[in-house]
Parts: C-alpha cells; sequence; structure tokens
C-alpha cells in the first residue's frame, strides 16, 4: 500500500473558511470492473471525476485476491490531483459491491481481500452446506465462486486458518475503504444483507451459521450508511492536501446505494440498477418468496427494510455477446432489421448468477443456430442490446414489481435497451434517468446529505414504445416460448 504519511502537499483551508455553496462531496465508487470518484457540489452537479480499473492478483496461498494497494493508490492519486476544488471537500462516502470481506488485524490486513471471481471458493464440503440457515431465512441463494461473503470465510477458515485467526475485526468491502479514510471500524446492512448467507433480513440479526461460526461477533458494530464515522486520518489528510475535517460516512453496498436515492421519492417501485451486474430491486413487489434457483434473494436497503431483488450479469453479458464492438453502436434501424430475420438470443453468457447460469448461451435466426462472427459490429451491439433488455425485463415481470420501474445507470442511455423495455413493461411504467451520473453516485451523495436535506428526484423520462413494439412483442413472445422449452 501507499504510505499515508510523509511529506506532502500543504492542508488545505479549514472549511470555516469556505461558504456553505462552495461544500463539496467525494463519491468513490468501488466496483468490479471499474473504479471512479465523483466530486459533487452541493446542488449535486459533478465537477470532477476520475476513473481507473479494478485489479485482482495472486495472494500468497495461491488464491485471487483483490488488487486494494492499487486501488488504495489510484484512490490517493484521484484526491490528491483535484488541485485547488480540495479546499471545498467536505465529505467522502464509499460505495462498493457487496462479494468482499476483509479481515483486520490491528491497523492492517489479516490477510488479502478475496476476489469473489476465485473459482476455488467452488469448493464446499457437504457439511458447510448443511449447517447454512435454510433459505427462507437468510433468502440468501447459494451462488457460484465467492459471491456469497459466508462462504468466502468458510474457505479461508479452511485454507487461511492462521492468518484468519490473527484477524481482531471483519468488515464489508464498503466500509474496509472508510475504515482506510478514517480509522474507524463500522459495518452497515445493506452490505451485510446482500446474498452473505450472514443475515437474516426480517430478523434484522445475523444468521445462526454467522453466528455459530464466530463472525458474527468479530464484525465490527453496525452503523447507518449515512452516519459519519470520523474524519479523515490525519496523516492521509496531510499527504494528500485535504483539509484535516473531511467527513467520512459509513457508506454502502452499491446496488442498495443507488435504490436509497429513490426510496426517499418512491418507497415502492422498481429499480433496475445496470452495471457488470443488473440488479432489479423491488420495494413491495407482489411476489410472495424469492426464487434462488432464479438468483432471486433477498436484499436489505439502508433503511433496514427487506427488499426483494433479482439479478444476471448483465453488463458481462453485454459485453462478451458485444465481442468487441462498441455497446454504443446499438441502433434500432439494426433492431428491426434482426427482428424481421427472426434473431433470438438464449442465454446465459455467464456463469456467475442469474436464472439461467446453468445453460450455455446461443444465438438463432430463422435458418437455425449461426455465430457473432457472422454479424456486422452494429448486429453484434444491437443483438446484446436486445438480449439484455429481455432479461431485464422478464426479471422485472418475475418479481412482481410495483411501477414505476426506474432504469438507471449504462443501460439507461442505451437506445435499443430503452426501445425494448418499454415495449415490454406496462405502458408509461419505464422511467429512464437522463442524470448523467451513475445511479450509485446519484444515491451515494443522497446518503452522505440524508440528515440535512431531501435531495431532488434526478431527471428521468417516460419512455414510450416506438413503430418497432409490436415486433418486440412478437420477439419476446418466442423467446419466452424457447425458454421454457429448454428448462430441465
Amino acid at each position: 500500500m501507499p504510505a499515508i504519511g510523509g511529506p506532502g502537499p500543504p492542508s488545505a483551508p479549514d472549511h470555516d473558511l469556505l461558504p456553505d455553496r462552495l461544500m463539496l462531496t467525494a463519491v468513490v465508487d468501488l466496483g468490479k470492473t471499474h473504479l471512479r470518484l465523483v466530486l459533487l457540489d452541493a446542488q449535486g452537479r459533478a465537477v470532477e471525476q476520475r476513473a481507473g480499473a479494478s485489479a485482482s492478483l495472486q495472494a500468497p496461498g495461491g488464491w485471487r485476491a483483490l488488487d486494494t494497494g492499487g486501488t488504495e493508490a489510484w484512490l490517493c492519486d484521484a484526491l490528491a490531483s483535484l488541485g485547488g476544488q480540495r479546499a471545498a471537500l467536505q465529505r467522502i462516502i464509499v460505495a462498493a459491491h457487496g462479494g468482499a470481506v476483509a479481515a483486520l488485524a490491528g491497523d492492517s490486513l489479516a490477510l488479502p481481500v478475496p476476489d469473489y471471481e476465485f473459482d476455488g471458493f467452488d469448493e464446499r464440503p457437504a457439511e458447510t452446506l448443511a449447517a447454512l440457515d435454510p433459505f427462507e431465512a437468510t433468502l440468501s441463494p447459494v451462488l457460484p465462486r465467492g459471491l456469497n461473503m459466508g462462504l468466502q470465510l468458510d474457505w479461508l477458515s479452511r485454507h487461511e486458518a492462521a492468518a484468519l485467526s490473527r484477524a481482531d475485526g471483519l468488515l464489508p468491502y464498503p466500509q474496509y475503504w472508510s475504515w482506510r479514510l478514517c480509522g474507524v471500524r463500522a459495518s452497515e446492512v445493506s452490505s451485510l444483507g446482500c446474498h452473505t448467507l450472514l443475515w437474516r433480513p426480517r430478523q434484522r440479526s445475523f444468521s445462526h451459521w454467522a453466528q455459530q461460526r464466530g463472525w458474527a461477533g468479530r464484525f465490527a458494530p453496525l452503523r447507518a450508511a449515512w452516519e459519519v464515522l470520523g474524519t479523515l486520518r490525519p496523516a492521509l489528510a496531510r499527504s494528500l492536501g485535504l483539509p484535516a475535517n473531511v467527513q467520512v460516512h459509513t457508506g454502502a453496498h452499491d446496488s442498495n446505494a443507488c435504490l436509497a436515492h429513490w426510496l426517499r421519492h418512491w418507497p415502492r417501485l422498481t429499480l433496475v440498477s445496470s452495471g457488470t451486474w443488473v440488479v432489479v430491486m423491488a420495494p413491495g413487489a407482489s411476489r410472495r418468496q424469492p426464487d434462488p434457483a432464479a438468483d432471486e434473494l433477498g436484499h436489505v436497503s439502508v433503511r433496514n427494510e427487506l427488499v426483494p431483488t433479482a439479478r444476471f450479469m448483465g453488463g458481462r453479458e453485454l459485453l462478451a455477446l458485444c465481442d468487441g464492438a462498441d455497446p454504443a453502436a446499438a441502433d434500432l434501424a439494426t433492431l428491426e432489421r434482426l427482428l424481421a430475420r427472426g434473431l433470438c438470443v438464449l442465454p446465459a453468457f455467464a456463469t456467475q448468477g442469474g436464472p439461467f447460469r446453468q445453460h450455455r448461451g446461443e444465438l438463432l435466426d430463422h435458418t437455425g443456430p449461426c455465430r457473432l462472427s457472422t454479424l456486422s459490429a452494429a448486429e453484434r451491439a444491437t443483438a446484446a442490446a436486445l438480449y439484455v433488455a429481455q432479461m431485464t425485463a422478464r426479471a422485472v415481470q418475475q418479481l412482481g414489481g410495483a411501477q414505476p420501474v426506474v432504469l438507471a445507470g449504462p443501460f439507461a442511455h442505451n437506445p435499443v435497451i430503452v426501445a425494448v423495455l418499454a415495449a415490454l413493461l406496462p405502458p408509461g411504467a419505464l422511467q429512464v434517468v437522463d442524470s448523467g451520473l451513475e445511479g450509485t453516485v446519484l444515491g451515494s451523495a443522497a446518503l452522505a446529505h440524508w440528515t440535512q436535506r431531501q435531495p431532488a428526484a434526478p431527471s428521468q423520462r417516460t419512455a414510450a414504445p416506438g413503430a418497432a413494439a409490436a415486433a418486440i412483442r412478437a420477439a419476446h413472445h418466442d423467446w419466452l416460448a424457447r425458454l421454457d422449452a429448454r428448462a430441465p
């Protein structure tokens, strides 16, 4: 890790010397694929942005771990590069994915933070699986690789027992970074309640398995996502030229940070958060019980409420189907041509999650199977957009989510995805977020000001079905029938 002490730029002016309108909030969004820092002003407008790539490396024990050192170096560089804006920085809040756990020993890591894509996590002794709380209690399905935080801990307890035994505390991944920034340990419900096998959403408590294994007592105390944990570590503030009194919030699971903003305006809605994962969250959904076989589960909102959820690795699948094409090459004219030739894209193109993760994806048209290599770049991008939109519509319908259906993230800027969803959802149901900021950033900023002010709703528009709506619906009917025919 980079040194956080030592010489650096002079400290920025104290906040007391600055008018409120100049106060800035830094949102740090640490996804599995991308890293982002967005600096927002008091009106919620982005004034600076920095981006980076998330990486993994081989731990000394031979397993894959997240490159937390590289991420910290990127974060320090991003903060230091803000120049004169540093003087007005008031708050920092972190959102991160829910597939990692940090074991601490004093002021350092007891062992590297696992990468959930390490295939060794698929080793699950029968006695481990037998000891888990039932799905009805945790609403967390047993997922591939290390997507269950609890199964990461189980694997580490068998393969890194000595290092794990030295740990004097456990932190969810978002709160690990909050701790790195301010030195205060905390846990948070949206991070503990996202497919970890460690939490009982209805009881609002750790699972019996987590308690029996001794992990429940090792997690840091619960704090609300919007709470201020403390101020920046003094050495870090000095080295980066940041104000000494920058406040660091607890932070949240990224998808639930995205949801948080909308809960202030529509307590009952369906939010489609897009990125590497497409996560459909439906507070107030009519569905009686999530289906673990379909990768449906119960998330926990930052307000500690149960949120019926469905997911699939839509961003990863989109890129796989684009096969090198720019996703922005998708267009409606190409969509109409593909529908006319009967193109049908059947799941799945990622094995880590989703209702069809055990199936192999295939492309068909009127003549039978076809290959991606026979499609142009625009056709691949358009076929990919059609596919992920159909998968998203199916997830919304399976959950019985309430209206409106809010589409946030990169998918909101893809005209084919928007057109297909508008055609397949009830009239007027689809609301598309027009903001240039991603939902996780908007929601995190709302959390940072949760008790200070009521944030305005982001700009959104109602998407109406286009000229190809009838053809889209007919193709979707055929697509669903093919899915039913493939079912075991």
